[in-house]
């Protein structure tokens, strides 16, 4: 399997969730931002690199606090959370369709999510 990243920015309690856009295989999923690991790419340098593609944030990586499967079992999605230098998102179009500041209590009500993904939410507690 190859390696992934999910990056957890938190703002006032609440988490930023992106939208996938139409044509993306999980088109209309909601999730944290998440990308690839490049060939000869440590993961938190994926996590600095997708965070400004994406979202044109500048992070600092902070801990990798959880690992999960993908769906299709062919990534493992390393999950990292960062300190971002400003929360001032300029969304990749391009990439995703949509962000959301979101409660994690309230993950479901985001309609299509990830399995793994609630299940990160929902015992947050355990792993930040």
């Amino acid at each position: 399997m190859k390696d992934a990243v999910a990056i957890l920015i938190e703002k006032n309690g609440k988490y930023l969730f992106v939208r996938r856009p139409p044509g993306d295989l999980y088109e209309g999923y909601w999730s944290p931002p998440t990308g690839k690991v490049e060939p000869g790419e440590s993961q938190r340098q994926a996590v600095v690199r997708e965070a400004m593609e994406e979202l044109g944030l500048t992070v600092v990586p902070e801990k990798k606090v959880w690992e999960s499967v993908t769906t299709l079992r062919n990534f493992i999605l390393h999950w990292w959370t960062v300190r971002p230098l400003s929360y001032e998102i300029r969304l990749n179009r391009a990439e995703l369709s949509g962000f959301a500041w979101v409660d994690p209590s309230r993950i479901r009500s985001l309609g299509k999510v990830f399995d793994s993904h609630v299940h990160f939410f929902e015992n947050l507690d355990q792993y930040i």
